[in-house]
């Protein structure tokens, strides 16, 4: 099996295991990327607290889980989005207006598209979640 994009096998799986109930998922493998990402879920309070485990290897998340996610999922490919540009990819990727999160990546830090308007910055669009 090859991984091609880690942060979408992370996502599915997130998503697969709230829909099955599971109080936590083992993620593998553990990126930096993964993690920023789930920091600001969990900021969110999309799920609970998160930890590295280090299997020798690339490493594996243990997540938990609080049932709040309807659907999580990446962007691809990661289009980019100016400081303005965040109403037509609100209305893409989310069910109803204020409800949901896109994840995005700036030259700030990883953050929701909420945040990035705010800041008044651009960025690349990773991955959705309500």
């Amino acid at each position: 099996m090859t991984l091609l994009d880690p942060l979408a096998d992370a996502m599915s799986t997130i998503h697969n295991s709230e829909l099955v109930g599971k109080p936590e998922v083992v993620v593998k493998p553990a990126s930096s990327l993964i993690e920023r990402v789930l920091r600001v879920m969990q900021s969110k309070g999309y799920i609970g607290e998160f930890e590295k485990i280090d299997d020798g290897k690339a490493g594996r998340l243990r997540i938990q889980l609080m049932g709040r996610t309807n659907k999580c999922g990446v962007i691809k490919p990661r289009f980019p989005v100016r400081r303005d540009g965040f109403e037509r990819f609100e209305k893409r990727f989310l069910p109803a207006y204020n409800f949901g999160i896109l994840i995005v990546t700036t030259p700030q830090g990883v953050m929701t598209h909420e945040e990035a308007k705010s800041r008044g910055i651009g960025g690349r669009l990773l991955a959705y979640v309500y």
